[in-house]
């Protein structure tokens, strides 16, 4: 995972209409936290920070006291409408320390014929990495499975030095069967009966 360097700055103003200030002016207001550091505040520039909360699990570069350091995402409250940014939680990070994050589950490969579904019981997969090499999203492939398979935490193949961070044997894909056509017409000549 390559690294988003964001050009913030100190944060000396608080409250809700030094937040609006900071919006208006086209930054984030932000907060960094963890290692035991006393909480630091930041402006980050929107543009920016939104293109690089478009990555999952982005490891950005922040300055904090004249110091580039790592920080993940952790919190990210958005307007309600626009889904702006209004504020985000940052989390500190250090070389090599391991970190649990959720990354996206992909899907390739065709089922077998006849219709059926693969339906998601889990989007996104916990696994622990290191912070400095987290994977962006898993693959998995469906080629040829029927309905009544699934697809346990397990059988995942994960990228070098993760580890899963969820029970081995929960379910993240399964095949659902095909509603047969004289199914659903039986069910539709019911409903309108019963109408």
């Amino acid at each position: 995972m390559s690294e988003i360097r964001l050009a913030a700055e100190a944060r000396t103003e608080f409250g809700k209409g030094a937040a609006r200030r900071a919006r208006r002016a086209g930054f984030v207001p932000g907060v960094v936290y963890g290692h035991g550091h006393t909480p630091v505040h930041l402006n980050l520039p929107g543009h920016d920070l939104m293109m690089a909360l478009k990555t999952p699990n982005a490891l950005l570069v922040v300055p904090i006291e004249g110091k580039d350091e790592y920080v993940l995402p952790k919190a990210v409250q958005r307007e309600a409408i626009k889904r702006t940014i209004e504020h985000v939680d940052l989390l500190l990070v250090k070389r090599g320390e391991k970190v649990t994050v959720e990354i996206p589950v992909l899907v390739e490969g065709e089922l077998a014929p006849g219709g059926n579904l693969v339906e998601h019981v889990l989007n996104t997969l916990p696994v622990e990495a290191e912070a400095t090499h987290l994977p962006e999203s898993v693959t998995v492939s469906v080629e040829g499975l029927e309905a009544g398979a699934s697809i346990h935490a397990k059988d995942i193949t994960l990228p070098k030095g993760t580890v899963l961070a969820v029970d081995a044997d929960a379910v993240v894909l399964q095949v659902i069967g095909a509603q047969a056509p004289e199914a659903v017409e039986e069910t539709a000549e019911g409903e309108t009966a019963e109408a």
